[in-house]
């Protein structure tokens, strides 16, 4: 009989405080507001001095400042602190599903459980268990081990995805504990919505939980007997980071002569997720638009016109652009000015996998050929919604790129048969939907 740790997942020992006020504990993804100073004052403002994750995280509009050292010292300092004096409630041996509802009028739900860093890998064409969606910037995780490395307590906002159109998962997990009390109930700060969770933990919801696992591990197995179960939809460098500080500490264990039972059980082997079904309702897909400053526009859709097999049309207006560019998942849109006048070009090809797979590939091939523009070499930019876009391709010598849906039903296809994604390739939602921080979890003692 199959155990949900042969699936790379264990029942974590999570730790709540104890009478949680929701509003002041919990607090946005580091990842989150990174330019916005004025927003992480605001939530200082809501913490209003109790006990907060905020206490217990770098955000990383700090990540550059001189006083990062004294900052990471001083979150030590309050991790200890607060299992030294009884901020938190006895651990609880659970999973733990969750609806969120955001401000967006959207409800997103999820499994918060622990994985196995073993069965993960960010490096491209893997056959892990969890793998990456989006390319991995290794100087990005430098900086991050010096926040896990030691650290007493593990926040996740580390979000995985699962294909799961039965939704046997987290709807099927739901429909088992919603009766019960939920462990924690209330509205988040800054405009967050709110979420509750309910603990899932007997030995009947557990064995539920497995079998719904090992259902789509089935369904996702290779030819080769891999299974590709999970992928990274939100903090890819937040899970190579805990995956890198483990492999790290596992050769200083193995150095001193750990058995393979001690190993199993490091608390460091492990990282804190929320696992959600791609195809939830309440998850939203948006594709993060390209812009183009100081390219020959006409030579680059034309040269994507021919690596991507399309044909080009072109259209009347700006909104009439964005429709077109929407009706499809395998369609891009291009708006740019040439010799004074407004243009809106549509790019229609027959690209079955994820556009921005195939798109981004050719648009760096094309900007490394390329020649300067009026003395100036072309430069990428990527943007978050279609406004802001046609806009900066009202710019001379700078061309908007609209990409298409993301379709959820070729994600993983594509990256099992192509690899992780270029980066910046979609957003999961707005800023304000992002994982809160909420549990925690032992880590190093």
């Amino acid at each position: 009989m199959k155990k949900i740790e042969d699936y790379g997942l264990r029942v974590p020992e999570i730790l709540l405080p104890k009478n949680i006020d929701v509003k002041s504990w919990s607090v946005i993804a580091c990842d989150q507001y990174t330019q916005d100073l004025d927003y992480w004052k605001k939530a200082e403002t809501v913490a209003g001095g109790k006990p907060s994750t905020l206490n217990l995280i770098l955000p990383e509009v700090y990540l550059n400042s001189p006083d990062k050292p004294a900052r990471i010292e001083k979150i030590r300092e309050t991790m200890k602190s607060y299992l030294a004096e009884g901020v938190f409630d006895s651990p609880r041996n659970c999973m733990i599903y969750i609806e969120r509802k955001t401000a967006f009028g959207r409800m997103r739900r999820g499994l918060i459980t622990q994985i196995d860093l073993e069965t993960y890998e960010w490096k491209p064409f893997s056959s892990a268990n969890i793998r990456a969606t989006e390319a991995t910037i290794v100087e990005r995780i430098p900086p991050r081990m010096e926040i896990r490395r030691g650290a007493p307590l593990e926040l996740p906002h580390i979000m995985l995805l699962v294909d799961d159109k039965a939704d046997d998962l987290i709807g099927g997990t739901g429909k088992l504990v919603k009766g019960k009390k939920p462990v924690y109930d209330g509205e988040l700060m800054c405009n967050g919505g709110s979420i509750t969770g309910w603990a899932v933990e007997s030995s009947d919801e557990i064995a539920c939980v497995t079998e719904a696992v090992s259902k789509i591990a089935e369904s996702k197995r290779s030819a080769d007997g891999s299974t590709f179960l999970f992928a990274v939809g939100d903090g890819n460098h937040s899970l190579a980071t805990a995956k890198a500080v483990w492999d790290e500490y596992k050769e200083k264990l193995i150095a001193e002569g750990a058995s393979e039972a001690e190993l199993l059980d490091c608390p460091v082997r492990y990282a804190l997720v929320e696992i959600v079904n791609i195809y939830d309702s309440g998850l939203t897909f948006e594709p993060i638009h390209r812009v183009i400053f100081d390219c020959d526009v006409k030579s680059l859709i034309l040269y994507l016109a021919d690596k991507l097999g399309g044909s080009v049309s072109e259209i009347a207006g700006a909104s009439e652009l964005e429709a077109a560019v929407k009706a499809s998942t395998a369609s891009f849109g291009f708006a740019y000015k040439l010799d004074g006048k407004q243009k809106y070009v549509l790019l229609k090809t027959e690209i079955k996998e994820l556009a921005v797979a195939r798109l981004q590939p050719e648009i760096d091939s094309f900007l490394k050929s390329s020649t300067k523009l009026d003395g100036k070499a072309p430069e990428i930019d990527y943007i978050h919604g279609s406004d802001e876009v046609l806009k900066l391709g009202e710019r001379e010598n700078a061309v908007g790129i609209l990409l298409p849906p993301i379709a959820k039903d070729s994600f993983f296809e594509t990256i099992s048969g192509r690899g992780p994604l270029p980066r910046k390739s979609f957003s999961m939602g707005e800023a304000d939907e992002k994982r809160f921080y909420l549990e925690c979890r032992r880590l190093f003692k």
